[in-house]
C-alpha cells in the first residue's frame, strides 16, 4: 500500500481528527451498522469511524471536502466495491441523489463546528430519503438540541430540529480523544426523522418566525416578544398565558401559535 505523510489537521476546515478507540468502538456500537445498510458518512478525515461501517457489509458512501484526503481515503478503502468516495462539500451535497433504491439512507459524521447548525438543517430538508443521523458535535449544541421547555439550554435550535426528528442525546466525549485536541468536549447525538410529525404546522416557515421573534428577547414574556405578530388575546385563544417567558412554552405551544398566526394572515 502507499504510504503518505501523516495528515496535519487544517484550521479551515475545522478539523479535529478522532483517535480514542474506545470512542470509535462507542460510536460503532451506537450506530450498529448491518450488511445491507446504506450508509453515507460526512467528513470522513483519515478514515477513523469509516473502517468500522465497511467492516459490517454495509454500503458507504462518504462526502470529504479536503483534497488533500482523497488518495489516504482511495488506498484505504478504495479496493472495496462498498465504497465510494464523493468529493465536494456537505453543505452544497445533494444527499438525495445517493437514494437511488428503497432503502433511506443512514448519515454519520463528526461535524466541524463551524457548520454544524446549517449542515444539520441541510440534511433535514432532504429528510425524506433519511433512517436516521448519528453526529459528533460540540457538547453544548447537543445539549441545546435536546433540550425540553424550560430547561437551560432550550431555545430556537431545539425546537425547529424536534419539530423534525426524535433527538437523543447519546453520550459524551472529552477533548482528548481527538488530535488536535478542541477547546470544547463533545458529544453524540441521534436524530431520527419522524415518520409522521407530532405536531405538523400549517406552515413551517411561520413556525421559524414565531420562534425566531419569541427568542429574539428570550427575558422578555410572550405578550412584549410576539406583539409584532399576535397580540395577547390570540395567545390566551390557543391555551397559552401572553405572561409566559419564551422558554416555559413548548413545542406543541408554538405549533399552536404558529397555526393561528397563519389563519390571522389568511383571514385579516
Amino acid at each position: 500500500m502507499k504510504q503518505f505523510a501523516p495528515h496535519r489537521a487544517r484550521k479551515r476546515f475545522g478539523q479535529n481528527f478522532l483517535h480514542d478507540a474506545g470512542v470509535i468502538n462507542r460510536i460503532l456500537r451506537a450506530v450498529a451498522p448491518r450488511e445491507g445498510q446504506h450508509l453515507v458518512e460526512i467528513g470522513p478525515g483519515q478514515g477513523a469511524i469509516t473502517e468500522g461501517l465497511l467492516s459490517s457489509g454495509a454500503q458507504l458512501e462518504v462526502v470529504e471536502l479536503d483534497h488533500d484526503l482523497h488518495p489516504l481515503l482511495l488506498a484505504r478503502f478504495g479496493d472495496n466495491p462498498q465504497f465510494t468516495l464523493h468529493k465536494g462539500d456537505a453543505l452544497k451535497f445533494d444527499f438525495r441523489s445517493l437514494a437511488t433504491d428503497e432503502r433511506k439512507l443512514r448519515i454519520v459524521g463528526n461535524l466541524p463546528y463551524n457548520i454544524s447548525t446549517p449542515l444539520m438543517f441541510h440534511l433535514i430538508a432532504q429528510s425524506d430519503c433519511v433512517a436516521d443521523m448519528h453526529f459528533m458535535l460540540q457538547k453544548e449544541v447537543v445539549q441545546r438540541l435536546a433540550a425540553g421547555a424550560g430547561m437551560n439550554h432550550y431555545g430556537r435550535l431545539g425546537i425547529m430540529v424536534q419539530y423534525h426528528c426524535q433527538v437523543e442525546h447519546l453520550f459524551d466525549v472529552g477533548s482528548g480523544a481527538f488530535s488536535p485536541a478542541p477547546k470544547v468536549d463533545s458529544a453524540i447525538v441521534r436524530l431520527t426523522p419522524h415518520a409522521q410529525l407530532p405536531h405538523p404546522a400549517d406552515d413551517v416557515s411561520i413556525l421559524e418566525q414565531v420562534v425566531r421573534e419569541a427568542f429574539n428577547q428570550r427575558r422578555k414574556t410572550l405578550r412584549n416578544t410576539l406583539k409584532p405578530l399576535l397580540d395577547a388575546e390570540s395567545i390566551e385563544a390557543e391555551g397559552l398565558d401572553p405572561t409566559l417567558r419564551p422558554e416555559q412554552v413548548d413545542l406543541a405551544g408554538f405549533v399552536r401559535l404558529a397555526n393561528r398566526l397563519a389563519k390571522e394572515k389568511a383571514d385579516p
